[in-house]
């Protein structure tokens, strides 16, 4: 019903991923593996959606409370999470980490602690760090580590990625209610970034935030999420949150309309978020069984081609967090390789923080994923010490 092995040429279409390469490689025209996106073209309800929306022909100034964009949140939530959401819970941002921003600056100040989970997605770093907090790392697992740091008087947020990029980790219910109580222990707010939800593997189960938070452990919480990352509309812009305290919401909602003058959003990113959550489950579950088998693939490739590097398929996203540690091969060099001479394009793990493991991205279609595996595999041959 879906085609998901169609090639889709990105060239030329002002991609990050595509055109912008040599903005974070230094060369042109690499195959690339890298930001967060798919070469998959949206589903085509909302592709439906949004010409009958721009066939209307105008514009003019909008408002998300509107129309059927919070219902549309609330159904996908109760049929696709058994969680009921209250629609009056809802905030409105143009990305997930511009919500996480406006969080820092309520409930954190200048110099305080921000606790993640290490390795971490690099946007958390550049998001806390840019606004003079100090990121404190605690390695994936280490529940002591966790609290010792959420422990510490300055720290005021523990900010989770969950499902975790770019592991593709899902966090169990025990496990989050276990963070859930630590942070109320040290009197620490939590975000809980959630933009992979919907991209779970077959036996993982998301538990939004929510379900954890209510009826209201701690004060200050928040859940931020967006439909653009599982149906590939993130150039549309457009997010939304979940904050637990009224008080906190008004006063998000106030900064986002005055300080920010982010009153009216792009409605063509309401129309999508609509028509995915209305009409794209079917779409959804196509592209989740189909990334799940090129995972299969590179499992085995790896398995075959690399003894002695053991890696599983993640339990949600289509980001591969490999670790190459036991080949010996220093980072830079192995970067060299694949850039110099195998053409590719793929994230190193120092970017989060855990420096030799990649990061490679096969929301692609097969064909391409096949590609990268195979030349990360020779670079990696040629370069190993073991």
């Amino acid at each position: 019903m879906y085609d998901f092995d169609r090639i889709v040429d990105r060239r030329g279409t002002w991609s990050v991923q595509w055109d912008g390469i040599a903005d974070r490689f230094g060369v042109p025209d690499l195959l690339p593996f890298t930001i967060s996106d798919m070469d998959f073209a949206s589903p085509p309800e909302v592709l439906a959606a949004l010409r009958e929306r721009v066939d209307h022909g105008v514009f003019g100034y909008t408002d998300w409370r509107l129309g059927e964009f919070r219902e549309a949140i609330r159904d996908w939530y109760a049929h696709r999470f058994d969680t009921v959401i209250d629609t009056e819970s809802l905030v409105y941002a143009p990305s997930v980490l511009n919500q996480l921003s406006q969080l820092l600056q309520m409930w954190t100040g200048p110099g305080d602690g921000v606790v993640v989970h290490t390795p971490t997605y690099d946007g958390f770093r550049k998001a806390v760090t840019g606004l003079g907090r100090e990121l404190r790392g605690v390695p994936l697992g280490d529940e002591e580590a966790l609290e010792r740091a959420l422990a510490r008087p300055d720290s005021r947020m523990l900010l989770l990625c969950s499902p975790h990029n770019p592991t593709g980790r899902v966090w169990t219910e025990e496990e989050l209610t276990a963070f859930a109580r630590l942070a109320e222990r040290h009197g620490v707010a939590v975000v809980s970034d959630e933009i992979h939800a919907d991209l779970t593997t077959e036996g993982h189960r998301h538990v939004p935030w929510v379900r954890i938070a209510e009826p209201g452990r701690g004060r200050r919480w928040a859940l931020l999420t967006s439909g653009t990352k599982a149906f590939n509309f993130p150039a549309l812009s457009g997010s939304y949150g979940i904050l637990g305290d009224p008080d906190e919401r008004t006063e998000f909602v106030r900064r986002m309309e005055t300080g920010q003058g982010l009153a009216s959003p792009a409605v063509l990113s309401l129309t999508a978020h609509i028509a995915a959550y209305r009409h794209g489950a079917s779409w959804l579950d196509a592209l989740r069984g189909y990334v799940a088998g090129t995972m299969e693939g590179l499992r085995k490739s790896l398995a075959e081609g690399l003894p002695g590097v053991v890696w599983e398929p993640p339990q949600a996203g289509y980001l591969a967090w490999i670790d190459l540690r036991p080949l010996g091969i220093e980072e830079a060099r192995l970067q060299e390789e694949l850039v110099a001479v195998e053409k590719v394009a793929i994230m190193p793990g120092g970017v989060y923080g855990t420096p030799g493991f990649v990061r490679l991205n096969v929301g692609c279609p097969r064909e391409k994923a096949e590609r990268g595996a195979e030349a990360l595999i020779r670079a990696a041959n040629r370069l190993r010490t073991d």
